[in-house]
């Protein structure tokens, strides 16, 4: 495992970034949190294209410090944005070889270009492809840079969804295969789910959370670096069958999940990011609803989350899942731990492993 030192206080005319912690970095680590929380600034001081006031040091190497500091080509560091920024004037072939000469790596190119599906494109100009095709390339420029850390900007931001399903397959292989730790900066909660073995969280320009996803996508106390939006529940969970009427179903302890997307072959195991806001509850199994998703649980504990709200944390098949609904809801139900209901998932949000 890798270490960054952070230790940043640098002054923006809206916020002040102010970092102060080692973070270890391994496979991919989400940073997240609000719009001006910081998160593009942060991964620009590391990258080198904007000096902050204190100290950054990666893997024992001091990148900046009082009267030291590394220029971007030096760090190995590839950036990889929401625009591809790809050289308009070279074919892809040859925005891909230019970085394989500056990093040495032109006996990788062709291996490269097959391991992104690229040769059908190798002959066409960046303003002939589409996003997801862009972000394919800049993938694979960024590998060919040899870099010691990969820093991604919201990579996915400017694509539709048909185009993110195509390029998160990719993103997962490079944390899996690449061995080289990614920072990855995301306003999707899913997205981060899917990809993230832990996350950063920061509001305000400052850090909120660090941790495992599982456990900062599910605490309640790190809600304000999460964007604005309530925690929820991280759910593993296996496909079993689609069903005659279209629909995936995916067993976990606590019963089974339906969802009009397909996720794989049976067998295939996925992870489940369902807001709290997204369930619903009931003390007796609800008839007539439309809700695919009913599942039976225990509440396990009842917490207060501002001043009309509760956060209930259900056991379901030994499995955590939360509920946020109203405090009046809570009372009226008689919800306490011990008591038995049925969750009612309204939406959720696919992730998978």
């Amino acid at each position: 495992m890798t270490r960054i030192d952070l230790r940043i206080n640098l002054q923006h005319p809206d916020f002040n970034l102010e970092i102060d912690r080692f973070v270890p970095l391994s496979g991919l680590t989400a940073l997240f949190g609000p719009s001006g929380a910081g998160k593009s600034t942060l991964l620009r001081v590391i990258a080198g294209f904007e000096r902050g006031a204190g100290r950054v040091a990666f893997a024992g190497e001091t990148w900046e410090d009082a009267g030291h500091f590394v220029p971007p080509h030096r760090r190995r560091v590839a950036t990889v944005f929401q625009e591809p920024r790809l050289f308009d004037h070279l074919d892809v072939r040859a925005n891909l070889a230019y970085a394989a000469r500056r990093a040495g790596q032109t006996g990788a190119l062709a291996a490269m270009i097959d391991r992104f599906g690229l040769a059908p494109l190798a002959g066409r100009r960046p303003d002939t492809l589409s996003g997801g095709e862009a972000q394919r390339v800049a993938l694979a420029r960024a590998l060919l840079t040899a870099p010691r850390l990969i820093l991604m900007d919201e990579p996915l931001s400017a694509l539709d969804h048909a185009r993110r399903q195509e390029i998160l397959p990719y993103i997962e292989e490079l944390r899996d295969e690449a061995k080289v730790p990614i920072l990855y900066v995301s306003h999707s909660h899913s997205e981060v789910a899917r990809l993230a073995g832990h996350m950063l969280t920061l509001a305000g320009g400052r850090v909120t959370g660090f941790g495992p996803t599982a456990e900062i996508l599910t605490d309640p106390a790190l809600a304000p670096g999460l964007a604005g939006e309530e925690p929820g529940s991280l759910i593993a969970a296996t496909v079993t069958e689609m069903t005659e009427d279209g629909l995936c179903a995916l067993a976990f302890p606590g019963g089974t999940i339906l969802t009009p997307e397909r996720l794989g072959a049976p067998g295939a195991r996925v992870r489940l990011f369902i807001r709290a806001r997204d369930v619903m509850l009931s003390r007796a199994r609800p008839e007539g609803l439309s809700a695919l998703n009913i599942l039976p649980a225990v509440v396990r504990s009842v917490a207060g989350a501002g001043p009309a709200s509760a956060d209930i944390a259900l056991d379901c098949g030994g499995t955590l899942l939360r509920a946020r609904i109203t405090r009046r809801s809570a009372a009226a139900l008689g919800l306490a731990p011990g008591v038995p209901c049925h969750a009612v998932l309204k939406t959720v949000a696919l992730a998978r492993d």
